[in-house]
């Protein structure tokens, strides 16, 4: 009713662990956020993103994915989203350090790119030298609007092995003209 994903369920059990983050497939989230050209155009960026992280050898771990994009932002602020926010919690590929990777990995560390490209505010963290401070700070920015509602987000599975699916399915969504 607010616009937001529910950071819990209260009609399920409000101290139970299906809570935000939620876990859906990305072809579930393409299917729930693809409503209008800006973003379907959002959602092909962020396949992109995930096929080139893909194409280097980063298959492995999540994603959180929050922002504007998750709301809706068109009635509550008449506006459409700029841009989708994700953090991609990812396991090096074998055999990979973090200084043997940074050169394969630097341009998917530069935001501004990312952003101009994808249209994703992008961030990477290495799993699983991630620090319990790290997730308790996007938990907390993430968990509440600006304004200080609280709000849900999701995670996907970084495997490609849903990317296919849900690019046809943002394909035949804009055949369909957006029909929700």
């Amino acid at each position: 009713m607010a616009g937001v994903v529910p950071p819990i369920r209260p009609d399920a059990d409000p101290a139970g662990k299906d809570r935000s983050p939620y876990r859906v497939s990305l072809s579930d989230f393409v299917d729930r956020f693809c409503l209008s050209v800006d973003r379907s155009i959002i959602l092909r960026g962020l396949i992109d993103l995930r096929a080139q992280l893909h194409s280097i050898g980063i298959t492995k771990g999540f994603q959180w994915i929050d922002g504007s994009f998750l709301e809706h932002i068109e009635d509550v602020e008449d506006r459409p989203p700029n841009d989708v926010d994700v953090v991609t919690f990812a396991f090096l590929p074998v055999g990979q350090t973090q200084v043997s990777f940074f050169p394969t990995l630097q341009p998917y560390l530069d935001r501004d790119r990312v952003k101009t490209t994808y249209k994703v505010d992008h961030f990477i963290r290495i799993l699983p030298q991630v620090n319990i401070h790290d997730v308790c700070y996007w938990y907390s920015l993430w968990s509440h609007r600006r304004d200080g509602m609280w709000k849900g987000y999701v995670e996907v599975d970084l495997a490609p092995t849903d990317d296919t699916h849900a690019a046809g399915l943002l394909a035949t969504k804009i055949g369909a003209g957006f029909q929700p």
